[in-house]
């Protein structure tokens, strides 16, 4: 039974919430700005990014 892409979508937002929720700074809003959360959210992606491809290599 073929899964619709809708679902799947939603599977991998979920997944990347769930990635991002491990960061103990992002698990609360306490930044003062929009700008300083932001670049806490960018700053949690760019260390997801660099252990997935530090495991492939």
């Amino acid at each position: 039974m073929p899964v619709p892409a809708a679902c799947l979508r939603r599977w991998v937002v979920e997944r990347t919430f769930a990635w991002l929720s491990r960061c103990r700074r992002l698990a609360k809003d306490f930044e003062a700005t929009i700008a300083s959360a932001t670049a806490w959210v960018l700053l949690a992606n760019i260390r997801i990014l660099t252990r997935k491809i530090a495991r492939q290599s």
